[in-house]
């Protein structure tokens, strides 16, 4: 007897899931998945059982074979669309259909691959250039490594399927569920914890932290090869404690996509390719910036607290108790790193790197071998007021002594490399000689 339609699509989902299990796949050299259930597969793991092999894992699962597949497209392009006849589109190709696919994370760190693709370009004639494997499959692209601060993450991009599962499940499969509430998105703990993908040293994600001086545009292009470089694995390398820079494997996509700049050059050459994603609007691939966003730099962030002699109230809803108490909590050597960060992130630029990498650190899996801090509450406070680096004012929390000597330290180096911090410009935050 002839299957029905339903049973068909979930025999060739299950084919689909053990075929994830072969040890190569159409060609390309890939890590297998460990042989048993393919259902143990759907759902989040210790990052150890997706990766006892030595090859390099690029998602999970890890082969395109389960990505092409239109069973797990995360994406399925409107009426009138362009590329591949319009058929389901996979995470990698880096689609955005509204604003609401973005969905905002504070943490870190991070890299963004934003400005990748040409050999020079960006802060310092950085070397950002995107390079294809040999067999095309992936680009090796330099990106910048953001050590801390807000960024974003397209839904429709999660190379991890059971974690885009997960996060779809709390935000919705628009991702508006989680609009307006920064790390509420499951995705975002993964990316914080470096647990996304298996043996990544961060991953890649979307900030405004270069715009002030790289820019933000768009040139639209044809059917072409890119990265998608979207939670993409990230990697260091001997050079980036002096560069900043780290190398992120994105996997490549060959549809109609947006450069993140205007008036470029679609084909680069030389066997390099632009990060990029693509909008069918074609109105850029950028969270909309109509408004302001907690500790984001320039103009795009939301403006530091004004310093005042009472106290200030919060906003309903917010524990200050909990507020300071996540100040505090994570500390390295006696000095909380809640408060250095917030005294050098929201003057931050893009070629201070090394400063918020000094003092947002604390903060991160670098220096807490089990999970990144807590800080909910704190960008629950700063959502609601609308404010940058501003929940411990907005709290009356209080640094310690050693903690305020660290911070006068931030303040001197920024001024050192010509940048106003904090203090000078609102009075706080100033920490002590």
């Amino acid at each position: 007897m002839e299957p029905s339609g339903a049973k068909r699509n979930l025999l060739a989902a299950i084919c689909v899931l053990i075929a994830t299990f072969a040890p190569t796949i159409a060609g390309a050299q890939l890590q297998p998945l460990p042989a048993r259930s393919p259902l143990a597969d759907l759902q989040p793991a210790p990052a150890a059982s997706f990766n006892p092999f030595s090859r390099q894992v690029h998602f999970v699962p890890n082969t395109f074979l389960f990505w092409d597949s239109p069973l797990f497209a995360t994406t399925r392009l409107p009426e009138g669309c362009q590329g591949r006849d319009c058929t389901p589109v996979p995470a990698y190709a880096n689609v955005l259909l509204e604003n609401s696919n973005f969905l905002q994370c504070k943490g870190g760190p991070f890299a963004l691959c934003y400005y990748s693709g040409p050999s020079q370009g960006g802060t310092g004639s950085a070397d950002l250039s995107c390079e294809l494997t040999p067999d095309g499959r992936f680009a090796n692209c330099n990106c910048y490594q953001i050590p801390y601060g807000t960024y974003f993450v397209d839904i429709n991009a999660i190379l991890n399927y059971p974690v885009y599962l997960q996060t779809v499940a709390t935000c919705g499969k628009d991702g508006s569920g989680c609009q307006n509430h920064a790390n509420m998105a499951p995705v975002c703990s993964y990316i914080n914890n470096q647990t996304l993908i298996p043996g990544a040293d961060l991953l890649s994600a979307f900030s405004f932290d270069c715009i002030p001086t790289n820019g933000l545009g768009v040139t639209n292009c044809g059917q072409a090869p890119y990265a998608g470089c979207m939670t993409a694995p990230c990697y260091r390398t001997s050079d980036t404690a002096k560069t900043g820079i780290v190398q992120c494997s994105c996997p490549v996509y060959n549809g109609p996509y947006q450069v993140g700049a205007d008036n470029q050059e679609c084909t680069l050459g030389d066997d390099l390719v632009w990060s990029a994603a693509y909008n069918p609007d074609e109105s850029g691939t950028t969270p909309a910036t109509s408004g302001c966003f907690p500790d984001a730099p320039g103009a795009l962030g939301c403006p530091l607290l004004p310093r005042q002699s009472t106290p200030y109230v919060p906003p309903p809803g917010i524990s200050c108790t909990k507020v300071c108490q996540e100040y505090t909590t994570c500390s390295s050597k006696g000095i909380q790193a809640g408060y250095t960060c917030d005294s050098t992130l929201c003057t931050a630029q893009c070629d201070d790197r090394d400063l918020s990498q000094q003092a947002c650190s604390g903060l991160t899996t670098e220096s807490n071998a089990t999970s990144a801090c807590d800080i909910s509450e704190i960008a629950k406070a700063e959502e609601a007021a609308q404010c940058s680096c501003c929940a411990s004012q907005l709290c009356g929390c209080n640094a310690n002594t050693p903690t305020q000597h660290a911070i006068y330290d931030l303040n001197a180096l920024q001024r050192d490399r010509g940048i106003t911090p904090q203090c000078d410009q609102n009075g706080t935050l100033c920490g002590t000689p």
